[in-house]
């Protein structure tokens, strides 16, 4: 008898409106994690370009666009630029904490008050606690919710100001969503703070690299992750780091639109919240 076949089955969502580039559409080839080899399946499917949501692995499969690319820090390269530096002095008394992947009240109020500043109308702007609770505890591989609050009066915790839901893969952390105080009255950089922090994170743990999720030339919500040296992109012919020429050329134009009121969390990598199943056609 031969052996049951373990290589998973894939599927294709239908075409809907891209959220990135207007009059574009988007399709998605997706699978299911679960069992005891997912850990291994989404190690392998991050690789290639996969993102996770909920117990589904995910990635781009239009069929007149490849402007999503996946791209990742290389961590134990990285040297902060005076900007970043800055950013990690004035937020440096924050107290982050690993937390097992289960939701809080605490968590939600601070995700809505983010969506609310930053992705007004967006899709996730409509999900209850309920939706939310999914999102951090439907996990079927090793993930946790970082917390990062400002320091206790030693009586109490201190105040949450951002969170970010992280799985730890066999070569590095892969960010899945991020969400921060949007209207701090003295911290600024919050959402830049969270990258820097897992940055250092994947480096002190020897993991090669930080997967920020898909990188979209020409969406200016996209644009901050060119801001992280050195960086890598997925191609054809596999992982290669962006040049320093075209990465200069992005920060700069990233900077631009910056000073246009894009303004920081403008370029959230929209995580969807899949129902489950996706709507499919094989």
């Amino acid at each position: 008898m031969t052996a049951p076949v373990r290589f998973p089955r894939f599927y294709v969502t239908s075409p809907a409106p891209c959220p990135y580039l207007p009059g574009k559409s988007e399709r998605k080839v997706f699978t299911e994690l679960k069992g005891p080899h997912a850990d291994a399946l989404n190690d392998a499917l991050g690789r290639i370009g996969f993102r996770r949501s909920q117990t589904v692995a995910y990635r781009p499969s239009c069929l007149d666009c490849s402007a999503c690319v996946s791209v990742r820090v290389v961590a134990g390269e990285f040297r902060p630029s005076d900007t970043q530096r800055r950013n990690l002095k004035r937020n440096s008394d924050l107290v982050a904490t690993v937390c097992q992947p289960w939701s809080t009240g605490e968590q939600f109020e601070l995700l809505q008050s983010y969506l609310a500043a930053r992705h007004p109308g967006g899709g996730m702007a409509t999900m209850d606690e309920s939706d939310f609770a999914d999102m951090v505890e439907h996990t079927p591989v090793t993930s946790h919710i970082i917390e990062y609050r400002e320091p206790s009066d030693g009586v109490a915790p201190g105040r949450l100001v951002g969170a970010c839901l992280t799985d730890r893969q066999g070569d590095g952390l892969s960010m899945i969503y991020s969400f921060y105080d949007p209207s701090h009255m003295t911290r600024t950089g919050l959402g830049n703070y969270i990258i820097l922090d897992h940055i250092r994170r994947a480096a002190q743990d020897d993991l090669p690299y930080v997967y920020l999720g898909y990188w979209v030339d020409g969406s200016a919500r996209m644009q901050y992750k060119v801001r992280y040296r050195p960086l890598e992109k997925l191609g054809r012919d596999g992982w290669q780091r962006m040049g320093d020429v075209e990465q200069q050329r992005l920060v700069a134009a990233a900077a631009a639109e910056r000073g246009r009121g894009a303004g920081e969390g403008a370029g959230k990598d929209g995580m969807p919240l899949v129902p489950q199943p996706f709507p499919i056609m094989e």
